[in-house]
């Protein structure tokens, strides 16, 4: 199902994400058009890897709704959220050791595959077929993210960025519609930043995927995002352009303090 003309591709009502007394996120709310590359950013500790955790199914929200291509997920597991559209990176690596950079991307776009364990397990034709065609959805993702010189070595022995471009690649493999990059620029050096800029824009216009990103680097934000939403203490304090965002007087309070 796609988003209907006019209508959020996700849809975020009156959220509020609580653990035991500590409100992490309360009554925040966003609609998020198809097509678009856009933020979340606030100082640490805002809320906002909490609102990313909430739409891919680690968190289930205390009270409001979640909707994507206008189905609640609201507490669906990330499995389900996964298979909808919905695709993540995370603020620290999370990579699958003792796979090369390769078998880590075949391994997310495995989550498609249409043989159980026995049909595995056996080898049957319709397997090798199936895992023919992952791979070669693997190697596509890697070829779009310039990692296809080192598809066959392990990740841990990749520099840094290029483990940022792999985490990509792989939330890429699950073909989704929505992607949502945690933090993409942390441990980069500029030029790293640039040509994840340049890779960001080239999956929004090559692949169609609308972004929405939570980042600190604000050249970065500036630079890339045409919509922003700002959280401070769990509780949104701005939405705009990132124009209007850099004269609002509340987010600069949030920033620089009284």
């Amino acid at each position: 199902m796609n988003a209907m003309p006019g209508e959020a591709l996700l849809a975020i009502n009156d959220l509020r994400i609580q653990f035991g007394g500590l409100v992490a996120v309360n009554d925040f709310s966003m609609e998020l058009r198809e097509g678009r590359i856009a933020g979340i950013i606030g100082p640490n500790g805002a809320g906002k890897t909490t609102v990313f955790n909430a739409v891919t199914g680690v968190y289930k929200p205390t009270a409001g709704e979640i909707r994507f291509q206008a189905d609640l997920i609201s507490g669906k597991a990330p499995y389900e959220i996964t298979r909808k559209g919905i695709a993540r990176t995370f603020q620290n690596i999370r990579l699958f050791k003792g796979l090369n950079v390769l078998s880590n991307v075949m391994a997310a776009a495995g989550f498609r595959a249409q043989y159980g364990f026995l049909g595995g397990l056996l080898g049957m034709p319709g397997v090798w077929r199936q895992e023919r065609g992952i791979e070669a959805e693997a190697r596509l993702c890697l070829n779009l993210v310039d990692l296809q010189d080192y598809q066959y070595l392990m990740p841990e022995n990749l520099p840094y960025g290029l483990q940022r471009k792999l985490e990509i690649a792989r939330a890429l493999a699950t073909k989704p519609r929505l992607i949502l990059l945690d933090e993409p620029a942390a441990g980069l050096n500029p030029n790293e930043v640039n040509e994840l800029m340049d890779l960001i824009r080239k999956i929004h216009h090559e692949l169609g995927v609308t972004v929405l990103l939570i980042e600190h680097h604000m050249e970065m934000v500036m630079g890339i995002c045409e919509e922003l939403w700002v959280l401070n203490f769990g509780k949104m304090i701005a939405h705009g352009t990132p124009a209007e965002i850099q004269c609002n007087e509340e987010v600069l309070k949030a920033y620089l303090g009284d």
